[in-house]
């Protein structure tokens, strides 16, 4: 007898193994109709799946948040075989389902236009229509081999030899269109409904490797009603205009180039809002009784292997090879760092918790067609810090920290907040009762500090759980910055310890955290969320001094002098140009404050005041207005 125990408890009973679409059809027909994917012991299965052994199963619909994911990977195996019906001598290769969408990377000699993309959106919904049956098969490796070599598909046939010979080989056939996937899908074409679009085209190489040939991908996305479609096309519309790339080089913040790839140019005025981040985190840092410190950036292989990042992040690590033939690698992290400097002397439990700051430069070798701006790249800097306390601290230092996030955030205009938590994954350092007590110990800390969350299932760290905090921005996008951890493992294998109440060798617990994740990241997140129209605070140019005659050269002159004296940024333009195309330069520079200054305000010892995005003009007395301006510039925290 098989018995199934459903989310509520309940229990049903089967002679012989059954599917989830089955188990659906029992409860009621129209969850049946409604059915996309189920989840079998907490593992993703198809509808059509036999069940045979006793299992814990939930039917998922359209009102669960995880058919969003599925029906993606739907579109881009539809998107497959629209492809292949109308172009066959293409390659497929990769296909997954990404953040907003999906994406399928393809091998073709002649290279796809707009017009062809056109065609091939028209024949997915042809294919929807058709309503394929899609199914599960698994196939033994060399028959998968035998396929893919038969049909001369390279790129498949690296990607089996790739897969470890104990593991299942499976397939997703829809129509004549058959793909190597691990799935789950949906159980036919037509469940992907009419609410998709193919976005645009671009260039990558085979496994994001420059040496691999250079395949063409194709964007899309896919939502489950055309109303959540209709919003994300306008939001990525707004999002086009409001680039980070594109208006950082208008405002003269940054640059990137190929000779240094993934690597950011700060000019003067970018540099600006870096520092300017940078001091006010220190700040806030300081008020919550951090330590800043500072780690080396090239480190001996050995001690990333006592820490486990060798064999898990090796491949993103830089090397370097030591006259004594040693071989180094540039940090991609900090962690491993901050426990050297705790170990330098004996640590009571009177000294703990100890909160360890480093606005730290790493580096990751990034697959090049992973970067994006200064959103990805390879040197980054983190604002990382790594809590050292005892376990009965772990709940108050949690609720501590994420107060200080959320004060953050909301300094720089983000109120709303989500909060993930990521338990185990599959690859994990550390054994089950270890993470068990990490995993508690997190939930605890997240409830008591009142916070509400969604389960963001095997998505943790190598060391322990962690919660991702993900911002929205001014049209709606979502960015996960902050990140919190709770970690047993690492103090262990690098032999943290402090001396407790009993004179007894204890084990620290690790908490790392961030809360802006980059600063480069983060600032171009900010260019995107003000359209390059920054804060007063952080604009590199605050006010601009504009002359509408040269007479009045001497008073601006002894404007800006007041102006340094109270730090305010700023500049003067004397050209011998027309007040209104002085106006309009430096308001499409984006300068907050731009300052008019004729005989009429010298006279008086006035100024003539506009603001960004106003046509309006106040006059102020010049130490009126440099009294208030003051007031403005200042950053949050300091208010």
């Amino acid at each position: 007898m098989l018995i199934i125990t459903l989310p509520d408890n309940s229990k049903k009973s089967y002679k012989k193994p059954v599917t989830s679409f089955q188990i659906a059809n029992d409860i009621s027909t129209k969850l049946a109709s409604e059915a996309f994917v189920s989840y079998v012991n907490g593992e993703l299965w198809d509808l059509a799946r036999l069940i045979e052994t006793d299992s814990i199963v939930s039917i998922l619909t359209k009102k669960n948040e995880e058919i969003l994911k599925i029906i993606r990977h739907d579109a881009a195996h539809i998107m497959a075989e629209a492809v292949l019906e109308l172009y066959p001598d293409t390659q497929v290769t990769i296909g997954p389902a990404i953040e907003n969408g999906f994406y399928y990377d393809f091998y073709r000699e002649k290279s796809f236009l707009m017009n062809d993309i056109e065609l091939i959106e028209k024949r997915m919904h042809e294919i929807v229509d058709r309503d394929e049956k899609i199914e599960r098969e698994v196939w033994t490796r060399n028959e998968a081999l035998d396929f893919f070599k038969k049909n001369n598909e390279i790129f498949k046939v690296e990607l089996v030899n790739a897969i470890p010979e104990e593991e299942t080989v499976t397939f997703y056939r829809q129509g004549n269109f058959v793909d190597l996937c691990r799935g789950p899908h949906a159980p036919s074409t037509k469940k992907l409904g009419h609410s998709f679009k193919l976005t645009k085209l671009a260039g990558s190489y085979w496994r994001g490797d420059s040496n691999n040939p250079v395949l063409q991908r194709i964007y899309g996305t896919a939502f489950l009603n055309d109303k959540d479609l209709n919003n994300y096309l306008v939001m990525i519309e707004e999002a086009e205009k409001r680039d980070h790339r594109k208006i950082g080089k208008q405002l003269d913040f940054f640059h990137l180039q190929e000779e240094a790839t993934g690597s950011v140019f700060w000019h003067q005025k970018g540099w600006v809002i870096y520092l300017e981040i940078e001091a006010y985190m220190r700040r806030k840092l300081n008020i919550s009784q951090y330590s800043e410190v500072k780690t080396p950036q090239v480190i001996d292989r050995s001690l990333w292997e006592k820490s486990g990042h060798w064999e898990k992040f090796k491949e993103h690590m830089f090397m370097a090879k030591g006259d004594d033939d040693k071989t180094l690698a540039l940090k991609p992290m900090n962690c491993p760092g901050h426990v050297q400097i705790y170990k330098q002397g004996l640590k009571s439990y009177k000294d703990l918790p100890i909160r360890m700051a480093e606005f730290g430069s790493c580096h990751r070798n990034e697959p090049s067609g992973a970067l994006h701006g200064i959103m990805r790249v390879r040197q980054f800097t983190q604002d990382d810090a790594h809590i050292f306390c005892m376990d009965s601290q772990i709940t108050s230092e949690c609720v501590q920290f994420c107060e200080l996030l959320q004060e953050i955030y909301k300094d720089f205009g983000f109120n709303d907040l989500r909060v993930k938590f990521s338990d185990r994954p599959a690859t994990r350092a550390g054994d089950d009762q270890t993470w068990d007590k990490a995993e508690s110990a997190l939930l605890v800390a997240i409830k008591a500090a009142n916070l509400d969350y969604t389960l963001n299932p095997g998505e943790g760290a190598f060391y322990g759980p962690k919660l991702e905090f993900v911002l929205t921005d001014a049209i709606g996008r979502d960015w996960q910055c902050g990140t919190l951890q709770v970690d047993f493992v690492l103090p262990s294998r690098l032999g943290a310890s402090y001396i407790d109440q009993d004179g007894q060798k204890q084990q620290p617990v690790m908490l790392h955290r961030a809360i802006l994740g980059s600063l480069e990241r983060w600032i171009g997140i900010l260019i995107e969320q003000h359209s390059g129209r920054m804060p007063l605070w952080l604009a590199p140019v605050q006010v601009v001094l504009c002359s509408i005659v040269d007479s009045t050269n001497n008073y601006i002159y002894s404007i800006q002098k007041e102006l340094n004296k109270v730090g305010i940024r700023n500049e003067i333009d004397l050209r011998n140009e027309k007040i209104g195309y002085k106006i309009r330069e430096h308001s499409n520079k984006a300068i907050p404050i731009i300052v008019v200054i004729g005989k009429k305000e010298e006279e008086k010892s006035n100024v003539a005041v506009r603001y960004l995005g106003s046509n309006n003009q106040e006059i102020l007395g010049m130490n009126q207005f440099i009294e208030g301006l003051v007031k403005k510039c200042l950053p949050p925290d300091l208010k």
